[in-house]
C-alpha cells in the first residue's frame, strides 16, 4: 500500500495559535493551513477533539473538531477531512452518527471520522461528563463503535446494551461514501481497541515513539492481524496509521539554529528527541523502519504552522514525493 501523509491544522490544542490575538484571525489561520494542504501532494487534513489545551489547560483559543470538519469540508476540495480522534464520551454515539453522516455529505465524501474512548479527565469534568472508570469507558466505546456502524448501515436500527440504546432511529442521508463513512478508530489496547478496529474500522491509529518505539507499533499491528484472522477481516484493507512530530531543516548542521524559534526555552536534544529532525532525505530515512513495521499513513504536526504555511508546501513538495 502507498505511504500516504495527512496534516494537523492548528486548532489552539498544542497552544499552536498562542499568538495571535484575535479569534477571527486564529480561525483563519487554521483555514489558511488546510488551504495550503489542500493545493496538492497530502491526502488529508486532522484536528483534535478536545476543550482544553495541553499540556496544562489554559485560558486560551481551542476550536471544537466538529465545527472545525464541517467548514474545513467547505473551505477546501481536495483533502480528505479526519478528527484523531473524536472523544466517545462527548457526544451520544448515534448523535455522532448522525454528525458525520452530515460532514460526509458537506465534503462530498471526503470524510475520516475518528472515534477513540477518551482520556483527558480534566476536560471530561469540567465540561460535566463525569469520568467513568477504564472499564466503563471501554465499555461505552464498544457499544459506540457497534451504533455508529448500524446507524451508517441499516434503516432503523436497534440495540440495546449496558451504557446506550437506540430505538429505530432515522439517520438520512446515511453520507456519501460507500459502504458508509470512513471509520478511523484511535488507540492500541490489545483486548478492546484493536479487536473493534478489526469489527468495525477502516483505519487504526497506533502510538508509538516515532521513529524510536518501532517493536511497540509492530506488536500491535500484529495483534490487529490476529484479531482480523480471527474474525475473518482482511488485514491488509485496513489502513494503519500513526502520528509524528516532523520539522524540515535545508542543513543538519543548522538545525539547532534553525528549529530555535519552534523550541522557545527547550534545549535542541529535548525538542529532537520528540520531532524528526531533518532534510527530506534524512527523513525519509527516518521513517523507513516506521513503514517496514507496517505503518502506510503518517499525520504530520508540523511545527509553527500557523506562522509559516510554507512549511506545509514545502513538505507536500519535497517530502511526500520520496514515498510515491
Amino acid at each position: 500500500m502507498t505511504t500516504r501523509f495527512g496534516a494537523f491544522v492548528p486548532q489552539g490544542w498544542r497552544m499552536d495559535l498562542a499568538e495571535i490575538e484575535d479569534p477571527v484571525e486564529q480561525y483563519e489561520t487554521m483555514t489558511s493551513v488546510a488551504r495550503a494542504a489542500d493545493e496538492g501532494g497530502w491526502d488529508s487534513i486532522w484536528v483534535f477533539d478536545h476543550f482544553h489545551t495541553v499540556p496544562t489547560p489554559e485560558l486560551e483559543t481551542c476550536f471544537e473538531a466538529w465545527t472545525i470538519s464541517a467548514t474545513l469540508a467547505r473551505d477546501t476540495q481536495n483533502v480528505k477531512i479526519g478528527q484523531m480522534v473524536g472523544c466517545n464520551g462527548y457526544r451520544n454515539p448515534a448523535l455522532y452518527a448522525k454528525i458525520a453522516s452530515t460532514v460526509d455529505v458537506a465534503s462530498h465524501g471526503r470524510l475520516y471520522a475518528g472515534i477513540g474512548a477518551g482520556w483527558y479527565e480534566h476536560e471530561w469534568r469540567a465540561y460535566g461528563y463525569g469520568f467513568p472508570e477504564l472499564r466503563d469507558r471501554m465499555g461505552m466505546f464498544r457499544e459506540a463503535c457497534e451504533i455508529i456502524h448500524r446507524m451508517w448501515t441499516e434503516d432503523y436500527p436497534r440495540f440495546e446494551g449496558e451504557y446506550y440504546t437506540i430505538d429505530a432511529p432515522i439517520n438520512e442521508p446515511k453520507g456519501v461514501q460507500k459502504p458508509h463513512p470512513s471509520f478511523w478508530i484511535g488507540g492500541g489496547g490489545e483486548r478492546v481497541t484493536l479487536k473493534l478496529v478489526a469489527k468495525w474500522g477502516d483505519a487504526c491509529n497506533v502510538a508509538g515513539s516515532v521513529p524510536a518505539d518501532v517493536d511497540t507499533i509492530r506488536h500491535k499491528l500484529d495483534v490487529l492481524e490476529r484479531h482480523c484472522d480471527d474474525l475473518g477481516r482482511d488485514y491488509d484493507e485496513i489502513i494503519k496509521s500513526t502520528s509524528v512530530n516532523i520539522h524540515v531543516v535545508d542543513d543538519m548542521n543548522e538545525a539547532e539554529r534553525a528549529t530555535a524559534a519552534a523550541r522557545g526555552d527547550r534545549p535542541y536534544d529535548d525538542y529532537a528527541a520528540g520531532t524528526i529532525v531533518g532534510t527530506p532525505e534524512t527523513i525519509k530515512e527516518r521513517l523507513q523502519p516506521v513503514i517496514e513495521a507496517g505503518i502506510d499513513y503518517f499525520i504530520v504536526t508540523i511545527p509553527r504552522e500557523a506562522y509559516d504555511q510554507e512549511a506545509v508546501r514545502r513538505f507536500a513538495r519535497e517530502v511526500i514525493p520520496l514515498f510515491g
